[in-house]
């Protein structure tokens, strides 16, 4: 089993295109030594290195194929290696991409929970429009926990978490969140036993993502802020972290609070970073205290074999 992170950052990228962040105008100034990155989404593969299979379909999914040769083996006039697509969850920045993959040559089996599914039919009906190109064949996901297996990444077994977050301002159940709203993966090599928690979004961590955590080799998590209040000190937004369902770094009860908990051989990785994150900056202060941790920050292009 292999994991391609195609995307590693939070909705917008880095630098986002209207950001003058500390962040975003020293990269572009060339005054912050940080690699840009485009906004979060994974590939996995299984005993075949040609078959992969899409978490996430990111806005910048035109520029994340191109990026990654593995994922175009030109085997034909028309051509990938992309066999199906996972949705942790319903917002913009992990299902826009779709538009773009409207080309395929045949439906994309396509899994999702109901809750996902009901978001892209009504709230912002994405699958609907879909169904004048090359349509989408729905394959249900349950919310939790029930394992699933994806033929196009044989070889590996999977596994939801529903997770603690909010569904998108579009959802017709954004004031009453529900499981299903969004998901945590775990991934697991049927060779090797080894296996990932894939969790981009995780606006706390209950007893069942805890226990998850704890029993893989690797958990790639939310690494969206790392203060509750980064976006407004920043002056970007009146909204904290948690507000938008995230769990920041820093703070009491934060996410470097739970890594530092976990076992010792457990890889510890950050991802979907929003661009105001000071961890982007690897000369920071809060770099260097992920670096004194052992915790690593996702870049695009990062490959993940545990």
């Amino acid at each position: 089993m292999k994991l391609l992170v195609l995307g590693s950052a939070a909705g917008g990228g880095f630098p986002q295109w209207n950001c003058n962040c500390r962040n975003c105008s020293g990269v572009r100034a060339g005054t912050v030594r940080a690699r840009p990155r485009t906004q979060s989404s994974i590939a996995v593969s299984g005993r075949d290195p040609q078959s992969w299979v899409l978490v996430n379909a990111s806005p910048d999914i035109r520029a994340q194929l191109e990026a990654n040769a593995a994922l175009q083996p030109a085997r034909g006039a028309r051509d990938t290696a992309l066999k199906a697509i996972v949705l942790v969850d319903a917002q913009i920045d992990h299902t826009t991409g779709l538009f773009t993959l409207r080309e395929s040559g045949r439906a994309w089996p396509l899994y999702c929970t109901d809750r996902v599914n009901s978001d892209l039919t009504e709230g912002n009906p994405i699958f609907n429009v879909l169904s004048f190109y090359c349509g989408v064949e729905r394959r249900r996901i349950d919310a939790g926990g029930e394992p699933f297996r994806i033929d196009a990444a044989d070889g590996v077994a999977w596994r939801t978490l529903p997770v603690a977050s909010k569904p998108p301002p579009f959802s017709p159940g954004r004031a009453a969140p529900a499981p299903g709203d969004n998901v945590a993966l775990v991934l697991t090599d049927d060779t090797s036993g080894r296996s990932v928690l894939y969790a981009p979004g995780l606006g706390e961590i209950d007893d069942t993502v805890w226990q998850a955590m704890q029993a893989v080799d690797c958990v790639l998590v939310d690494g969206t802020f790392w203060t509750d209040d980064e976006m407004v000190g920043v002056g970007v937004s009146s909204k904290r972290a948690r507000d938008i369902g995230h769990l920041p770094q820093s703070g009491p009860g934060g996410m470097l609070e739970w890594l530092d908990r976990l076992p010792a051989s457990t890889r510890k990785v950050l991802i979907h970073v929003n661009n105001t994150n000071p961890i982007l900056d690897e000369d920071s202060p809060e770099r260097a205290a992920l670096t004194e941790r052992g915790i690593e920050v996702a870049f695009d292009g990062m490959e993940i074999v545990p």
